[in-house]
């Protein structure tokens, strides 16, 4: 090597050149070639002590450092002892000499190879290096070090990577726990030192007029007049030294609660404390020492206070996620939720200088906490009351000098003054817990419910009257008005949505506990808007003159909205967003009105649903969604949506209305009547291509659930009714979307179809509903049924096009029919396939003609999938036979393979659709489909699964497996005959095995599965092989136990060890104790020795050592500890034989 001074100034130049902007990447990889061949070179650490010394270069000093990383951390083995006393004296002086005066990183990163050092010697080779961070902490000059060394040793040693062995892991926490108390006493020592110090020359404000807090909560949530007064000193201004070092500290105690257990070593005065930096977070006036000179300086010192509040909340929130809390720690535990109600109730508090919610804007401004995210006091207190009412409220609520109903008095307070949405949203997830947590109270304590809920009932009926004034215009415009209608998020829904859905919770909740203050709530807000929506027929006036006939929004009935001015338009406006708020609200608690609490709520649900049907009927009859407005663009939706908010409202009291029907069938049925005949009064002008989709499909669901969950005696005599049947039968009509033709067909069908509520089989009129029901079917697929004649015929583009129109809107509609009474009753289905037989019969006389087409192969495969699983029975086994004969024959293999391989998703789709109905068949019961599964199985492992199995694509896979294993479950007894007389005579049951071939290859595919990297796939398999063996004891069997066993104990075993799906270690580690426990004998006495030999990497004193860790447990726990100490060893020794120098002798 060259001389060090050379070196450096080559090293200098080369980093130089390596960073700047107009070198080359060919350049760059040559010099990083370059770099890295120099660190490999035995020795090179010592011309990098020269360079930290010698250079001011940060680019140098951070290679220079990387360089001692690596031989630390990988080559540590093979580094000689006198070198490694050499650097364990030379890093620490120089990180002693230079600490301040190198830059933040740079000595972090030092810090960072020193203690990976410790991690690899102490204490055995490296005695002092815990004593030299306490001593560093002790001496004032050092301390900002010290902390900073405490805090990488807390994170690189309490929760080592894997690059130790299991054993020294366990050593380094037990040396780290032992030295707990010790650090903790540090902390505390220097945090109150500093406040001390500070708060003896803080000048005392003088008291303000409303700074009197006897009266208030402080009494009652702090039993202690000396802890109230220690929580009422004036805050401590302090200097930026003692700033940095609290906010170090702070930093260390937050990394130590993570790991270590609640003990008493975290004493009251530590909490006290922790308590006191807690206010930095809360108290504006500190941070307002910014404006007193103006200075920047002032500023970031009112920075750096938020950023103690936000550090010490930090602290709580470690403590406060820990739900396993011993008893002696449950005293500490009430202190800290008093101490911290105590701030809660600062940070709301009104006076004349602040409202509430400006105070929390100030709280809510972000602070850089070090090497994080900036992060805002508001953000960490609210993660405190979550944390508080989902983990421990229900230890707290118990302590008679708790005031819960006072605390929550404070969120209230602290929910509705958020400065955010995303804080609101956060806040209401809060509430949401608590009111889960009232309600499970209430149900497993139903004695003393009434006192419960007369504790809380003032709370939670000022929660519902805020939270539906905060979804309303009238209260809330400006806020509501920021919120996005239009971008969807990740759950497909909008901001506003989120927000509305949200609250519309929070509502249904207390609706649940408190049904009849909620109803009373409610229903007069939705009262009043209604009175305002119904009242617009007055304002209809009918446009006249050729100019206005002659604007786009004028509706060919030529109505108007006659309101005009701007201020009126806007009114309307929020009081129609608020009518549509509300209507969901209402259609929110229709559960709250049925089952056991139907009679006792009849009423309310009575108001509600007449006044349903009267909206829904009055926006239907003056059309108020076709309506000339002054402001189309506002106000037209806004109307279509009310309207089919209203039906969508009505469609929630669906089930209500059943029960109704059920109840007063016999008697006086009148007011169900009418009921219903006049929301079909409201649907039916809505069932048309002109009215907007919106709306249309809201009518439809409502029809849909009307004939389905309602399903009234009279609704095929209703004239609207009828008129929807002449309607959709009559081919001249112009067709509806898609979708809503699917919804008026499906709940034709059901009138026709679903057996009537309260009638005997034998008023069920089954003959009349047949034939009404075929006839419905004929004209659905006249043209469909057409399409048979002409199949084979080559056919145009455009034609084929109008085919595949024809064939996709029938099948649509069909397979929604069948898939509607799937789960009905016998007669139900078996009138259902009659009607459908001559179309199914098309479909099957299409489907070779079409093969290559995979979009329509696609339709024609769900419809048949639909079918099998829904009307199987029906069909009749020799059709079922004739079908699946055909797939059979038409997929050949190479079919297969053009759908697999050269049609993308379209086509992948098509086999495993295919893949789905062989599911369905191999699953049936009894003889039947037995003939077909040798066919079945060739083509899944002959045909299929040749094509699929070296892709890296998981197409087709999942389906395929799935099929495998339903082959083996439902048909265990093709591949093992049990005998009961043999297994008499032996007394022992061996099963005779049949179609070994088969089962081995199916078994074979599994095991090649857990070597291909799709972790959904090797999931679902591992999850399908102990299926089988739970409840078909697969491991115990013979040809299993002899010949594959340990192979796929071996295979689970290596992906452990490669970590390629570390997100199924459980899953992998409980599979390989399963197969293990069926021989444990030869697991460790035949696998496991020869597992170790064949592994690589490992040297033969180094397999001995993991042979003798893994100790001859038999119980679940203890195995699959031994096997992740196993895995977890393995790859250490692989990892430290891979740093020893080439030629290292090892004895």
């Amino acid at each position: 090597m060259a001389s060090e001074e050379a070196s450096l100034r080559a090293l200098e130049s080369l980093m130089t050149e390596f960073f700047h902007n107009c070198t080359t990447n060919e350049r760059k990889r040559e010099i990083e070639e370059l770099l890295n061949n120099f660190a490999q070179q035995i020795g090179a650490w010592r011309f990098c002590l020269y360079f930290l010394s010698s250079t001011r270069n940060d680019y140098v000093m951070m290679y220079s450092l990387t360089v001692f990383e690596n031989l630390i951390n990988k080559m540590w083995l093979g580094v000689p002892s006198q070198d490694k006393m050499e650097i364990r004296s030379c890093l620490p002086k120089l990180l002693l000499a230079h600490h301040k005066t190198l830059p933040y990183f740079i000595r972090n990163k030092l810090c960072k190879v020193i203690v990976d050092i410790g991690r690899q010697d102490w204490p055995m080779f490296y005695h002092d290096f815990f004593t030299n961070i306490l001593q560093l902490i002790q001496s004032p000059v050092t301390t900002p070090l010290g902390l900073i060394m405490l805090k990488t040793t807390s994170e690189e040693l309490a929760c080592p990577r894997e690059d130790l062995s299991v054993a020294r892991k366990e050593e380094l926490r037990k040396l780290l726990l032992d030295q707990v108390q010790t650090v903790l006493g540090l902390l505390t020592g220097i945090l109150e030192s500093i406040w001390d110090k500070h708060s003896v020359t803080a000048a005392t404000p003088p008291p303000s007029p409303t700074s009197g807090e006897s009266g208030d909560l402080l009494s009652s949530l702090l039993q202690s007049p000396s802890a109230a007064k220690l929580l009422n000193q004036p805050i401590p201004i302090l200097d930026t030294e003692s700033e940095y070092i609290c906010s170090l500290a702070l930093e260390c105690l937050a990394h130590l609660f993570s790991w270590i257990p609640l003990s008493t070593s975290i004493t009251p005065s530590l909490l006290t404390t922790i308590f006191h930096f807690a206010r930095f977070g809360c108290d504006t006036r500190v941070r307002k020492m910014s404006s007193v000179n103006g200075s920047s300086q002032n500023s970031v010192l009112g920075q750096e206070r938020g950023r103690l509040g936000v550090l010490a909340m930090s602290c709580i929130n470690e403590l406060m996620s820990k739900n396993c809390v011993p008893m002696e720690f449950e005293e500490y535990l009430l202190r800290m939720f008093q101490q911290t109600f105590y701030l809660l109730q600062k940070i709301t508090k009104e006076n004349n200088a602040h409202t509430v919610k400006s105070r929390l804007e100030e709280l809510d401004e972000r602070v850089l906490c070090w090497g994080r995210q900036a992060e805002s006091y508001i953000e960490k207190f609210t993660d405190f009351l979550r944390l508080f009412v989902s983990v421990h409220l229900r230890r707290i609520e118990s302590y008679s000098q708790f005031p819960v109903v006072e605390f929550l008095a404070l969120l209230f307070k602290y929910t509705f003054h958020q400065p955010t949405h995303e804080g609101y949203f956060s806040c209401l997830d809060i509430w949401t817990l608590f009111l889960d947590y009232l309600t499970s109270k209430i149900k497993s304590r139903l004695a003393d419910k009434e006192a419960v809920l007369n504790r809380y009932e003032d709370a939670l009926v000022l929660l519902l009257t805020e939270v539906l004034n905060r979804i309303q215009f009238r209260y809330n415009q400006a806020q509501l008005e920021e919120l996005d209608d239009e971008t969807l998020d990740d759950d497909q829904q909008t901001e506003w949505q989120r927000y509305l859905r949200q609250s519309l919770e929070v509502v249904a909740k207390v609706m649940e506990l408190l049904p009849t203050h909620a109803f009373s709530t409610l229903f007069p807000v939705l009262q009043d808007n209604l009175e305002v929506y119904l009242g617009l027929q007055q304002f209809v006036v009918t446009s006249g003159t050729a100019l206005e006939m002659k604007i786009p929004y004028v509706s060919r009935t030529g109505h108007r909205l006659n309101i005009t001015a701007e201020n009126d338009c806007r009114r309307l406006h929020c009081s129609l967003r608020d009518l549509s708020s509300l209507l969901q609200a209402v259609g929110r608690l229709a559960e709250y009105f049925i089952g056991d609490v139907f009679a006792a709520r009849f009423n309310d649900a009575l108001t509600v649903v007449e006044r349903l049907v009267k909206v829904t009927l009055y926006g239907s009859q003056i059309k108020l969604y076709n309506i000339e407005t002054a402001v189309p663009s506002v106000l037209k939706p806004d109307l279509i949506d009310v309207h089919a908010q209203s039906l969508a409202a009505l469609q929630a009291y669906a089930h209500w209305l059943a029960q109704f029907y059920s109840e007063v069938h016999r008697q006086n049925p009148e007011q169900f009547i009418s009921l219903v005949s006049t929301a079909l009064e409201a649907i039916t002008p809505l069932i048309s291509s002109k009215v907007q989709e919106k709306l249309l499909l809201s009518a439809c669901h409502l029809l849909v659930s009307l004939a389905t969950t309602v399903r009234p005696v009279f609704l095929i005599s209703i004239p609207a009714v009828q008129k929807v049947f002449n309607r959709i039968t009559d081919t001249s009509a112009q067709r509806l979307p898609d979708k809503a033709q699917v919804l008026v067909c499906r709940a034709l069908s059901n009138v026709l179809l679903l057996p009537w509520p309260n009638l005997p089989e034998s008023e069920q009129q089954w003959a009349v509903r047949s034939t009404n029901h075929a006839s419905l079917i004929s004209a659905l697929t006249r043209e469909y049924r057409q399409l048979k004649s002409n199949a084979i015929l080559p056919q145009r583009k455009v034609q084929l096009e109008d085919t595949k129109v024809i064939i996709h809107q029938t099948l649509s509609v069909l397979e929604d029919i069948v898939e509607s009474i799937s789960g009905e009753s016998t007669k139900s289905r078996q009138i259902c396939y009659q009607s459908l037989q001559e179309s199914v019969q098309v479909s099957l006389a299409l489907f070779p003609a079409f093969i290559h087409q995979s979009d329509v192969t696609d339709e024609m495969l769900s419809f048949f999938l639909t079918l099998f699983q829904g009307l199987r029975v029906q069909m009749g086994v020799p059709f079922t036979e004739q079908i699946i004969q055909t797939f059979l024959n038409m997929f050949t293999r190479e079919q297969l393979a053009e759908s697999i391989l050269h049609e993308g998703s379209t086509g992948c789709r098509v086999v495993e659709k295919f893949l789905k109905i062989l599911q369905v068949v191999v699953q049936e019961p009894g003889q039947v489909f037995k003939p077909f599964l040798p066919s079945v199985i060739s083509l899944c492992m002959e045909q299929v699964y040749p094509i699929i199995a070296e892709r890296s694509s998981p197409d087709v896979k999942a389906e395929l497996f799935e099929l495998l294993f339903r082959v083996l479950h439902h048909n265990w007894r093709y591949f093992f005959k049990s005998s009961v007389l043999a297994s008499v005579q032996r007394g022992v049951a061996e099963e005779q095995m049949e179609n070994e071939a088969q089962f081995s290859a199916i078994m074979q595919a599994f095991g090649q599965s857990f070597l291909q990297p799709d972790i959904h796939l090797f999931k679902q398999n591992l999850f399908y092989l102990e299926t089988l063996n739970t409840k078909q004891k697969l491991y115990h069997k013979k040809i299993f136990r002899t010949t594959m066993l340990f192979q796929f104990v071996n295979v689970l075993l290596q992906v452990l060890v490669h970590k390629s799906h570390d997100l199924l270690q459980e899953e992998i580690g409980i599979a390989t104790y399963n197969m293990a426990s069926v021989d444990f004998d030869g697991f460790y006495s035949a696998f496991l020795p020869e597992f170790l030999a064949s592994c690589d990497g490992v040297d033969s004193n180094q397999k001995n050592v993991l042979g003798r860790n893994f100790k001859m447990d038999r119980d679940l726990p203890s195995f699959t500890q031994n096997v992740h100490r196993l895995v977890n060893d393995l790859r250490y020794y692989r990892l430290c034989n891979d740093s020893l120098p080439p030629g290292t002798v090892k004895l």
